[in-house]
């Protein structure tokens, strides 16, 4: 197992600025008040595929050579890695093939499309997914960039809080969701290396909170098929990323569907952004935690953007 260094974030950096954005950093007088913390949300919505996924997919696409570039990548993803992947391929002109539950949003699986990446679908079970995968890679012969347990990926996605980093002086925390990983080893790859004396903080789905239970426990714990509105957030850790969990984070904070909804309801209204409810766990966790964070400085990645509209998950509270 390779473990990506600051070095590989900084080359990651470098390889793919020109197809990515320096994205911003808000904040809000309201959320500060609400929190009692001053919170710097760093908007990885923004992204032209609407996620901060497009990183380490940049870094694994425009990192291969020549020869393996013309069989293109394939992926399995529950939504943004899937049309991120798509994204950067589309830039090199080579093929993506990716394996998606039919349950993915219809949002993300129009947006694979529109950059011309080729679907293929399953249940919505891990081992569906790597089932149904293993025979579209043996299929097509393309390069398998995992959506988080692979060193150019968290490579890729430690570039963001490089950016906050340099945005931001003097963070106490970082809070960033968690699901398989990815974005929070990233987090802790640059900021133990840069910021170390920013707590890093991850936050889980209540009704997905595998990573909680596997942090309290010390060993991976996986669930197959859990359910949360939070879809983004579904799929379990791996070695990669359980090692840098277990060695970097501080600590991990659950929140329920209905304080996920609140907090994304509360970030439309007063940030003005669109955020999907996966993006909405970091401050629904703070929200319930405020002795944690009152006076604090606190950065905030949000993931992702990437919603279907007709089916926000307020319509149906």
């Amino acid at each position: 197992m390779y473990i990506p260094t600051l070095a590989d974030m900084l080359v990651a950096h470098e390889r793919i600025k020109p197809h990515i954005l320096r994205t911003p950093v808000r904040t809000s007088d309201y959320l500060d008040e609400l929190t009692g913390a001053k919170l710097f949300f760093k908007c990885e919505n923004f992204q032209t595929p609407g996620a901060f996924k497009v990183r380490g997919a940049s870094n694994a696409v425009f990192g291969l050579d020549d020869e393996q570039a013309k069989k293109g990548v394939a992926t399995h993803s529950s939504g943004n890695h899937a049309s991120c992947l798509s994204y950067a391929a589309m830039l090199r002109g080579i093929p993506c093939n990716v394996v998606m539950p039919h349950t993915a949003p219809q949002a993300k699986k129009d947006t694979v499309r529109r950059y011309g990446g080729n679907i293929t679908e399953c249940e919505p079970s891990t081992t569906s997914r790597e089932e149904t995968f293993a025979k579209v890679q043996a299929e097509t012969g393309g390069d398998f960039v995992h959506p988080y347990n692979d060193p150019r990926v968290i490579a890729g996605q430690g570039t963001c809080s490089k950016e906050l980093i340099e945005q931001v002086d003097g963070l106490d925390y970082v809070v960033a969701p968690i699901g398989g990983g990815g974005m929070i080893s990233g987090t802790c790859l640059t900021v133990s290396n840069l910021a170390p004396e920013t707590k890093i903080i991850a936050a889980e789905p209540e009704q997905a909170d595998d990573a909680y239970r596997s942090f309290k426990a010390g060993h991976i714990i996986a669930d197959d098929a859990p359910k949360t509105i939070a879809d983004g957030l579904l799929v379990p850790l791996k070695d990669l990323t359980w090692h840098f969990v277990s060695n970097h984070v501080s600590d991990i904070y659950t929140a329920s569907d209905p304080e996920i909804i609140e907090a994304m309801k509360i970030t439309w209204k007063h940030l003005r952004v669109v955020m999907e409810p996966s993006s909405a766990v970091p401050l629904a966790t703070i929200l319930k935690n405020p002795d944690t964070f009152k006076g604090k400085r606190v950065g905030i990645i949000i993931t992702g953007g990437n919603v279907d509209l007709d089916k926000l998950p307020w319509l149906n509270t």
